[in-house]
Formats: structure tokens, C-alpha cells, sequence
């Protein structure tokens, strides 16, 4: 655990170096499982953006979360290293690669976009209007069929239970603020210029996703030079918990191999 200019990160194990990004939801304590298992290969990273855990950071726009990468990875010195981006944080590390494209290994975009469309304003509107009152059940039940796919749902309810109660507990007024000013951080974002994207790069897209669905995946796919797109099915947007074994799996082949 340590900090460097108010950003909140963590390293966990030994190998090469693996930097994972949150989520618009998220924060380190998100990938507790995660680090357990890539641990075992990978020296870890993980951080929280400004606005989001224990990252004590002014931000306004998407370029703001860009410069606390750069800045942390400036930090710890590492010569190479692998970027994981999840949906927000795929956000941030496409227009990381876009602005700088240095220094990285190989890259992994899950349920990323590279454009926030009408469609994509209209569900951060819909996630604003659930933060409002900053009632954690009132959010969870606006927001979060966005996030699981309908197979999750109605397998997994029990489990979906469990993290309703945990978000009354852990969602404050400072949580939603935060996250009200990340949805609006990246109102504007587009990836136009993909000439710096020359690392081998794996995409993951899941079949239940409605907020990046795989034919966007895929036309990011088709931008992304020596990229390989893998489709998980009877999940949605949150494809990293839903199927986690899995998916860790195959990034883990990915970056390995």
C-alpha cells in the first residue's frame, strides 16, 4: 500500500509488471480476487483514479485520470510493462496509448469503447439520476442491470442480494460525488487516432453486454493493429466478476504467451 501525489496504489507479487484500471464503479478493493490470482504470475498494480477510493485527487476530464497513469508509472520506473484496461479505465488507457504510447509490453481492452455515443450518455443520465438522493438501493437497482448480463441475473440473484446489502454499507455521499463527476468526465471521450497501437493487444467482449456491445468491440478490433478479439458468452458488462475464473485465464495465456 503506498501513495504518490495523492494517487492510492498497491504491488503485489513478482514477474512482469501488470497494471490494471478500475471501472467507473470501482476501486482496489474490486480486484481482491484478482490480484490473488495474477499474483502468482505478474508483478500487480493496482490504483484508484481520482474520484474513486482512497485517491485524494482534483480531476475534471478523462485526460486528468490519463496524467494520474502517466504519473504512477513514472513513479515505478518499470522499463516495460502490460496495461489492463476495463470499460472506464479501457477508456483512459486508449487515450493513454493515443497521447503517449510508450513503454508497454502488450495490451488488454475489456468491455472497452472508443467512443461514449448517445446511447453511453443516455445510461450515465439514467446512473446520475440514481446517485441524486445518494441512496445506495435506489442506485443499485437503476445501475446495475447495466452492469450483469441477464444470465447472471437470473443464476446468480442471491449473489446480486448480497452485494445490494454490501452497498449500503460502503456508498456515501463522498462515494456518489465522485462517481457523479466521473460520468461526467468522459462525455466527449474519441479514440480517432490509433496509429500509436502497435503492441499485441487482446480485446474481450461479452454477448450480454448492452453498454459495449461486441460489434463495437469489434470495430475497435478492426482499428487496433495485431489485436485478437474474444467473445465470453452469457455475460454482460461486468464479464470480469460474472466469469472471473475465466477471464483471468485467458489474459493470463494472452500475456504469457
Amino acid at each position: 500500500m503506498a501513495e504518490f501525489n495523492g494517487i492510492y496504489y498497491e504491488v503485489h507479487g513478482s514477474g512482469e509488471p501488470l497494471i490494471i484500471t478500475n471501472g467507473i464503479m470501482m476501486s482496489v478493493e474490486s480486484w481482491r480476487w484478482h490480484i490473488e490470482y495474477f499474483k502468482r504470475y505478474f508483478t500487480v498494480i493496482v490504483f484508484d483514479f481520482a474520484g474513486q477510493g482512497r485517491t485524494k485527487r482534483e480531476f475534471k476530464v478523462l485526460d486528468d485520470q490519463v496524467e494520474v497513469l502517466r504519473g504512477l508509472m513514472k513513479q515505478l520506473g518499470f522499463q516495460k510493462y502490460h496495461l489492463l484496461g476495463l470499460s472506464y479505465g479501457g477508456q483512459v488507457v486508449l487515450r493513454y496509448v493515443e497521447k503517449y504510447g510508450e513503454m508497454i509490453n502488450k495490451l488488454v481492452f475489456s468491455n472497452t469503447c472508443s467512443k461514449v455515443d448517445n446511447f453511453l450518455l443516455a445510461v450515465g443520465k439514467v446512473w446520475k439520476y440514481g446517485s441524486k438522493d445518494y441512496d445506495p438501493v435506489v442506485f443499485f437497482d437503476l445501475a446495475l442491470p447495466f452492469v450483469y448480463g441477464k444470465t447472471f441475473y437470473n443464476t446468480k440473484y442471491s449473489f446480486l442480494e448480497q452485494r445490494k446489502e454490501a452497498f449500503k454499507l460502503l456508498l456515501k455521499q463522498e462515494w456518489f460525488d465522485g462517481f457523479i463527476k466521473l460520468t461526467e468526465s468522459n462525455e466527449d471521450f474519441e479514440i480517432k487516432d490509433f496509429s500509436k497501437f502497435t503492441f499485441p493487444t487482446l480485446l474481450i467482449a461479452s454477448d450480454e453486454d448492452i453498454v459495449t456491445p461486441y460489434k463495437e468491440m469489434k470495430e475497435l478490433s478492426k482499428n487496433i493493429k495485431n489485436s485478437e478479439l474474444v467473445l465470453l458468452h452469457n455475460a454482460g458488462h461486468g464479464v470480469f466478476l460474472e466469469k472471473k475464473e475465466l477471464w483471468s485465464s485467458i489474459i493470463t495465456g494472452f500475456l504469457l504467451g
